[in-house]
């Protein structure tokens, strides 16, 4: 077993439970964070067999409190965490709020804690919903928030450019 702990957010969704599931079948040890401790059985579930190595921690990306806790002795961070609704919400601040504030939590959390290393993952909908001559997309290219997009597409936008100006 790799001794090295690594904090998945979001492992109660689709692509944080693969990822948990990848880290474990790799021998690390992995702590997942979920916005309430009911939800560690359901995580549970969907690694299965695997959920040996598996911690959980409470935290909530509209929420300061816990994310400490939570990169507390970790060597990486993968952020996947994302609010992803079944419908578009009214207010894009539903959306917008958790995904942008949440990101750069996570990174401020992971930086004071000495992290070695921190991915955060994202989506084409932060590169790719804004006019654009060509197929090719590069660093350069963002979505414009400006744009008549839904919450969803501005959210990840929103977040990602947050991201980079907080590594900058």
């Amino acid at each position: 077993m790799n001794d090295d702990l690594v904090l998945v957010t979001g492992g109660s969704g689709h692509v944080g439970s693969h990822v948990i599931k990848q880290l474990l079948d790799e021998g690390f040890r992995v702590r997942t964070t979920v916005r309430s401790p009911g939800r560690a059985d359901e995580v549970r579930a969907m690694v299965s067999a695997r959920s040996g190595g598996l911690e959980f921690a409470q935290a909530d990306l509209t929420d300061d409190a816990g994310w400490a806790d939570a990169v507390d002795e970790c060597t990486y961070v993968v952020h996947v965490a994302s609010p992803f609704p079944p419908a578009q919400p009214d207010d894009p601040d539903e959306l917008i709020v958790p995904a942008r504030d949440g990101a750069l939590r996570v990174l401020r959390a992971a930086r004071d804690a000495g992290v070695k290393r921190t991915v955060l993952t994202s989506s084409f909908a932060a590169v790719g919903y804004s006019r654009k001559s060509g197929d090719d997309y590069d660093e350069t290219d963002w979505t414009d928030p400006a744009d008549d997009n839904t919450p969803y597409v501005r959210s990840k936008a929103l977040a990602e450019r947050a991201a980079w100006d907080f590594v900058e």
